[in-house]
């Protein structure tokens, strides 16, 4: 007996769209001999739907859409994933869709109210357990947190259930699938059953699912996985109640897992919002240029402009190695100077600023005659402005509002800066397309006389590990020091990223990589007298 995964990239709201890929899955399928189809959570109206689930209209398309589909649905059965509203309550359901009709719901039982899920505001939890029989053999069904905690599962094996179907929409962090591996085990031991785990692949806003759907057999052995980041059908051989060995793609190691993270956020959030393209300020410092590279993969070179803005503190080297880039990867460059619009600018502010040193307020202005220039280009051709900036530089407000963060997605918002260096090696790796001397030379913004980010921070290694520590781990400030680092870059740090708040909370969104970016996943206020770092 075969059955198969659907391990599609869903949008959310395209209700027509998510329905016909559903379909055309069901018909690859059926095609490869399975019975029976898996799709991901929620497959039919995207993952997550957020406030959409408050809207009657919404709702009712989808229950208009779950019924057209089984009618569809020809020569093989099919459990896909639906919100369902029933007696005035949501349900986050799953359904059995076979000779032309709904057989069967089973309504998801945990939750999820934490980091960046918030089921709790949309759902009803359900309680009962759903079996059904499929070719002698009697499947329990999951849909995600429900794996995550013991009841469930068992009782699903309590109403007789000899193998487990788990519908997920898991989204990407760093060492995300070997958490899975460890949960899905547990439940596997717990119930003595074999487990098919289902994922969604994809960008959506933030989040990223990575897929890499897999397959565990009741010893707990791995014994199918489909590849990361890519849409894909899994047929899945059973002999009886237990799946029989199959392709393991392997996972992929830390750079290269993020970087395609990465690609995909970008282009899924370009494409599924109709951007014809985007258009990066280059700068010819290291994160313009991972910027560069990932969007040119993503996207296409076509498809990706740069614009180099150069001022009186502009070095030479950073022209020659932004043009050099943008040479490499054959982008459309181009350079406009922001001298005059700076000196203008100061020529306006002079009687107020009369007898003032020159501070961050010149450095900011340089920044923000940067933004405006890439907003008129954005709104002049359409394409969204990519802003640069890293995590450790959005963590210590080491950025300027309406600045280098003006534009629409904030692509490396949640990568540190030790780890843009990672990067930049892996993509060089694959082939040379950032000039070495970007890599290695000392990280500068440019917007005064020999200034390197060092001036006024730790080094990044010290920074990136307080950051994480801190923001990540939620470590308080003696436990930070107990670590080993000092006391005063600790202060630092802390005290920097506790009153920039105000500043991140005006950030564009961007890919989330990490257990806990700067987004969904941590919200504190912005107005607050609690001291974090005290």
């Amino acid at each position: 007996m075969k059955i198969a995964i659907a391990q599609i990239n869903c949008t959310v709201g395209d209700i027509a769209g998510n329905s016909e890929k559903i379909l055309d899955y069901a018909r690859q399928a059926r095609e490869s001999g399975a019975t029976l189809l898996i799709t991901p959570e929620l497959a039919l109206s995207g993952y997550p739907p957020e406030d959409l689930l408050l809207r009657e209209d919404f709702n009712l398309a989808c229950d208009t859409a779950l019924k057209d589909l089984a009618k569809k649905v020809e020569g093989i059965s099919l459990l896909v994933g639906h919100p369902m509203v029933k007696d005035g309550n949501c349900y986050n359901a799953a359904s059995l869709l076979e000779n032309g009709r709904v057989s069967a719901t089973y309504r998801k039982h945990v939750l999820p109210n934490y980091s960046v899920f918030d089921e709790v505001r949309y759902f009803t939890a359900g309680y009962e357990p759903m079996v059904f029989e499929h070719g002698g053999i009697r499947f329990g069904v999951l849909i995600c947190a429900d794996v995550w905690e013991s009841q469930p599962a068992i009782k699903a094996r309590q109403a007789g259930a000899q193998m487990l179907l788990a519908l997920n929409a898991s989204p990407f962090h760093i060492e995300k699938q070997a958490q899975r591996y460890e949960v899905v085990r547990e439940r596997v031991k717990e119930t003595g059953l074999a487990m098919v785990y289902v994922n969604l692949v994809g960008g959506q806003d933030e989040l990223v699912f990575d897929g890499a759907s897999f397959v565990f057999n009741a010893a707990g052995t791995l014994t199918q996985q489909l590849a990361e980041y890519e849409e894909s059908l899994g047929i899945v051989e059973l002999q009886v109640a237990q799946p029989l060995l199959a392709e393991i793609v392997p996972n992929l190691s830390l750079e290269p897992s993020v970087y395609k993270a990465l690609c995909l956020g970008l282009k899924d959030y370009v494409r599924k919002n109709g951007f014809p393209g985007v258009v990066i300020g280059l700068s010819g410092g290291i994160d313009s240029a991972l910027t560069l590279a990932i969007a040119v993969d993503a996207l296409g070179a076509a498809a990706v402009r740069v614009v180099m803005m150069p001022s009186e503190f502009t070095s030479d080297m950073s022209l020659s190695d932004a043009e050099e880039m943008a040479g490499i990867v054959g982008v459309k460059y181009s350079e406009l100077p922001i001298k005059q619009l700076y000196d203008l600018f100061r020529q306006t502010l002079a009687a107020d600023f009369d007898g003032l040193p020159f501070d961050a307020t010149e450095e900011n202005l340089q920044a923000r005659i940067r933004g405006m220039l890439l907003m008129a280009l954005s709104n002049k051709f359409g394409s969204i402005v990519l802003t640069t900036g890293n995590k450790s530089e959005m963590a210590v407000g080491y950025s300027t509002l309406y600045g280098d963060m003006a534009g629409g997605f904030s692509l490396l918002k949640d990568v540190p800066k030790t780890l843009v260096y990672k990067l930049a090696h892996y993509r060089n790796s694959i082939s040379p397309i950032i000039p070495q001397r970007i890599i290695s030379r000392p990280p500068s913004a440019e917007l005064r006389s020999g200034q390197t980010d060092q001036d006024s921070l730790p080094p990044y290694d010290v920074l990136d590990a307080i950051m994480e520590a801190y923001v990540e781990q939620d470590c308080g400030r003696q436990e930070i020091i107990g670590m080993g680092y000092r006391e005063q870059d600790v202060n630092r740090v802390l005290s920097l990223i506790d009153r920039n708040e105000y500043k991140r909370r005006q950030a564009p969104i961007g890919v989330r990589i990490t257990h806990r970016g700067f987004g969904k996943d941590r919200r504190y206020p912005i107005t607050s007298k609690f001291n974090f770092s005290a």
